[in-house]
């Protein structure tokens, strides 16, 4: 027979009420996957159409305007969730949704890119698909577990590197050569690399940098004159960005270590 011992401990019934930070996670949890569901509608009604299976480019437009707005409620989540109350499975509840949006939808975009395209190995699309998902998900858990004395994040975090994938699939034409950097973002991830907080100005510089881009897309997606210039430019620097960060704290460690033989040297 049941008896006291069965009964569930701890506040159990505050881990049903969900706060308004955990509302941000699950808008961008639905985000990410209308962002799928529009992609693979495209998908599917050109297969019926025409016989192949690919998504029309305008409607990657709306699915990267989707996951931008699963970016900012991503953004806004912890500065909600520090401000105001912040419920027990809110940081579950945040992983959760980034894996949805940042992990399995910019996956499942690469393979509707480049996957049944003739000049790139389907195999190699696959893998490529799945290093970001993989990547991902341990970034999170890492993340989950793993704290830097700086403060700063370890590795590429993930809603970064999920719009750098991004902006490779509307920068290029799917081939092997730009399916292969797919792999380095997949590692930059993973790696040890510290990449800077989004605090204060910082954050507000990011949430500008994500509304331009969903400017700029929507004026793309439109077909607006400029469109295609503006997307270009876009996607240019996000890799650009994304590229030049851990070049930059590599030569700055570099001067660090140099500094600290010299003062070795002189003590």
């Amino acid at each position: 027979m049941g008896g006291a011992d069965d009964e569930p401990r701890g506040p159990v019934g505050k881990a049903f009420r969900l706060s308004a930070a955990d509302s941000l996670s699950l808008g961008n949890a639905l985000c990410g996957f209308l962002a799928v569901c529009v992609l693979a509608w495209s998908a599917i009604t050109s297969l019926q159409q025409t016989g192949t299976f690919s998504a029309n480019p305008q409607f990657f437009g709306t699915a990267v305007v989707l996951l931008l707005l699963g970016a900012t409620c991503d953004l806004f989540d912890g500065l909600v969730a520090r401000r105001f109350r912040a419920s027990a499975m809110g940081a579950e509840l945040d992983n959760l949704a980034d894996v949805i949006s940042f992990g399995f939808a910019p996956a499942f975009m690469v393979v509707i890119w480049a996957g049944f395209n003739e000049r790139v190995p389907f195999l190699l699309v696959m893998a490529a698909a799945a290093s970001v998902l993989l990547g991902g998900v341990v970034r999170l858990a890492r993340f989950a577990c793993v704290k830097t004395k700086s403060g700063d994040f370890m590795g590429l975090p993930i809603p970064m590197g999920a719009m750098t994938v991004i902006a490779i699939v509307l920068l290029f034409e799917p081939s092997v050569w730009a399916v292969l950097p797919i792999f380095g973002i997949a590692y930059l991830m993973v790696s040890r690399i510290e990449y800077p907080k989004p605090k204060g100005n910082l954050a507000a510089v990011v949430l500008a940098w994500m509304m331009v881009n969903v400017a700029c897309l929507t004026i793309w997606a439109a077909g607006l004159a400029g469109g295609d210039t503006l997307i270009k430019v876009g996607a240019t620097m996000q890799i650009t960005i994304v590229a030049a960060i851990p070049l930059r704290i590599l030569m700055f460690k570099r001067e660090q270590r140099k500094e600290r033989k010299e003062a070795e040297r002189v003590g």
